[in-house]
């Protein structure tokens, strides 16, 4: 790890200056620095962030902002002092809150001559791979055009991810499916710090490690505001999410004027957790960030060395159960017998008929299940490592 830290991270390979080069960028901004119950949005800190797009817009940037917000402000326009706990007390929080985020954003751009648009997501939509693409194309159209298209997960409809979800991580499958260059996290502390400062007050910032780290988690507390529902923990994995496809995280003080610009100018400022792997193919890349497999293969032994040693495709000679309800072209994941898991990948095969050809060579598919569409249940090209 570079800097004046005493960690015992590994070395960085990629300099601050290289983040100047990014080209798509893809920009989270968390409730705790948007919005307080008591007074709603705070605007001129909307439009401090316009500010720094736009001139990034102007500079050739692709800017995707992905914002938090709506259940707080929500909140604040029907009278409660307090983030509710049932979901459709949230949803109609989300419903309300929602039309003013929108505003305010839309007004702030409008002043500097850039465009917006309001995109609505939930984890499915990212899921579905015909959506998946189609929500890309989307995105594309809007950036080619310079307008800014502005992501908040869907809040009104969607329910776990309420209760459980959080807009890190949805940023990080937008910068996946975007594939952006540079995921910037703006946050209400200075990074990702070498202890907790509520106990150790010798705490200090981590100015780079990279994102696969293990030992960054040790450092991650698991709170979050009253208003939102992160934590560092969640940032850290969104960092390693976005690494996936190859692109940088840098976690950043939200508070600080000029924030975003100073990133892109290079300046040592929040926590770079820098991708160490080359960018997947658009396919793998989607496959890699689906968080809601359909099933999962049981596969044996020989098949795991084959899979992890040579990279071959899973046959069903090397399968020995199937678990769950997925159809062709469903993402599974496959785990060994004692249930780690090895891949995922899409499937050519339904659950059922995987379960009838498990074990089988490739010539005995037709009596098994009355057909043969594909040799191999899941292909090497559609099979991920993880």
């Amino acid at each position: 790890m570079s800097g004046n830290n005493d960690g015992q991270l590994p070395q960085e390979p990629v300099t601050r200056s290289a983040l100047a080069q990014a080209k798509r960028i893809v920009v989270k901004v968390g409730s705790s620095l948007l919005t307080s119950l008591e007074t709603g949005l705070e605007r001129e800190k909307i439009q401090s962030y316009c500010a720094d797009i736009a001139e990034l817009t102007k500079a050739g940037k692709e800017v995707i902002l992905v914002s938090s917000g709506s259940i707080a402000e929500g909140c604040m326009r029907l009278g409660w002092d307090r983030r509710p706990q049932e979901v459709h007390r949230l949803q109609a929080a989300a419903a309300v809150g929602q039309i003013g985020l929108m505003q305010a954003y839309e007004q702030s751009l409008k002043t500097l001559d850039c465009g917006s648009a309001m995109i609505m997501l939930t984890h499915e939509d990212l899921a579905d791979r015909q959506r998946y693409l189609n929500a890309r194309a989307t995105l594309k159209t809007l950036t080619d055009m310079s307008v800014v298209p502005i992501i908040n997960e869907n809040d009104t409809v969607a329910t776990d991810e309420i209760r459980f979800g959080d807009n890190d991580t949805l940023a990080a499958l937008v910068a996946n499916l975007v594939e952006a260059d540079l995921l910037i996290i703006l946050t209400d502390v200075n990074g990702l710090l070498s202890a907790d400062p509520r106990i150790d007050s010798s705490a200090r910032r981590i100015p780079s490690a990279a994102a696969t780290d293990a030992a960054l988690a040790a450092l991650a507390g698991e709170g979050a505001g009253a208003l939102g529902r992160g934590g560092m923990v969640t940032k850290l994995r969104a960092a390693r999410l976005a690494a996936r496809s190859g692109a940088h995280t840098v976690i950043a003080p939200g508070h600080e004027a000029g924030v975003l610009l100073r990133v892109m100018q290079a300046e040592d400022v929040g926590t770079l957790l820098f991708a160490e792997m080359s960018p997947m193919a658009a396919r793998k890349r989607w496959i890699a960030g689906h968080l809601r497999a359909k099933g999962d293969i049981v596969i044996d032994a020989g098949a795991v060395r084959a899979i992890e040693q040579r990279g071959v495709s899973l046959l069903a000679a090397g399968i020995v159960d199937s678990r769950g309800e997925f159809n062709r072209g469903d993402v599974v994941r496959c785990v060994d017998q004692s249930g780690r898991l090895i891949a995922q990948g899409l499937s050519n095969y339904a659950n059922g008929e995987v379960n009838a050809i498990k074990g089988l060579t490739s010539d005995r598919y037709v009596e098994a299940i009355g057909y043969a569409s594909e040799a191999e249940v899941v292909h090497r090209d559609n099979l991920v490592l993880v």
